[in-house]
């Protein structure tokens, strides 16, 4: 099976590696985004995947600064294709790609579908106290995230999973699935189940500042931001000398006594910050400037520090 592969970033290399494991596969190319300028230095580096297909030895890597190119297009049609893998490539599709493969193009997708469709479906289900997540491997349409389904796993979301590893478990047991399932699709012997429309949930694009925490939200809810906005865009408070402090990880505990929200308690436990519904233990920190930190560590050398902004600096 002729299997033509996008995708850009570390998550997208996992897929990769499973369907270049299969025999029965023969990847006949790549696309990626090109390579960016990066760090402090703004050195200019390849992107995950394509270092991966490399490494892998596939012969054809594209990195098209746009696929509305004629061009490009043809060069992709020249590949000859059987079928399309799409893994956060980072361009939408359209028709004059799309068409290409015979058989289309596969997609895997970390949520039950239709729920949370979008870019950050784990960061979605996580802020909603959602009690199941999963993965979903999925026919690729005009609309977003809304093919026809393959197959979906399910499991419990836990309360200490945060978004980053979380999806990274996801798409591991979404790239089996894509293998497991993509002979018998091509095959015409596994029939898509189109999705619910009325059901589905979505979210955009996430921004720098979702991550501010207002303190008279609900313990609840702050622990829900920790975990759903980690590794980006983080969460982050202001002391009440200016200074940014990231919140990295915490619990929810019982709301320490009557004062306002953003009060910091000291506990036997550590420095607990009054909420509006409850109180939520600060484990680990990181100052401005400075590396993760034991947030009792931090609070010793910071005694002052008595509250904590209540909303997003100016």
């Amino acid at each position: 099976m002729r299997v033509l592969y996008l995708g850009t970033p570390q998550l997208a290399t996992i897929p990769l590696r499973a369907l270049a494991a299969m025999p029965s596969i023969e990847i006949v190319g790549v696309v990626t985004q090109p390579d960016r300028p990066s760090g402090r230095g703004r050195v200019l580096t390849p992107p995950p995947v394509k270092l991966c297909a490399q490494e892998l030895g596939i012969g054809t890597i594209l990195q098209p600064e746009t696929l509305k190119d004629d061009a490009v297009v043809a060069q992709i049609a020249a590949l000859r294709p059987d079928i399309g893998v799409v893994a956060a490539y980072g361009e939408i599709l359209r028709r004059n790609v799309l068409t290409i493969p015979p058989h289309g193009y596969l997609n895997i997708h970390p949520s039950l579908l239709p729920l949370h469709r979008g870019p950050a479906p784990v960061t979605s289900a996580i802020l909603a106290g959602d009690t199941e997540v999963g993965v979903s491997v999925m026919q690729l349409g005009a609309k977003m995230d809304a093919g026809p389904i393959l197959r979906q796993h399910r499991q419990p979301l836990r309360a200490t999973d945060r978004a980053g590893a979380l999806t990274d478990e996801l798409f591991h047991i979404g790239a089996q699935m894509l293998c497991d399932v993509i002979a018998a699709y091509v095959a015409g012997t596994l029939v898509p189940t189109p999705q619910d429309d009325s059901r589905a949930s979505y979210i955009g694009l996430l921004s720098r500042d979702v991550g501010v925490i207002d303190w008279t939200a609900g313990a609840t809810t702050i622990d829900r931001m920790v975990r759903a906005y980690d590794p980006w865009p983080g969460t982050s408070t202001t002391l009440d000398n200016g200074t940014a402090l990231r919140i990295l990880a915490g619990q929810v505990v019982t709301r320490p006594g009557s004062g306002a929200a953003g009060r910091i308690v000291d506990t036997a436990h550590g420095p607990v910050v009054v909420c509006g519904d409850g109180g939520f233990l600060l484990t680990q920190v990181q100052p401005a400037g400075g590396k993760p930190m034991d947030a009792r560590d931090w609070r010793r050398g910071q005694m002052q520090v008595v509250q904590l902004g209540t909303s997003a600096p100016e």
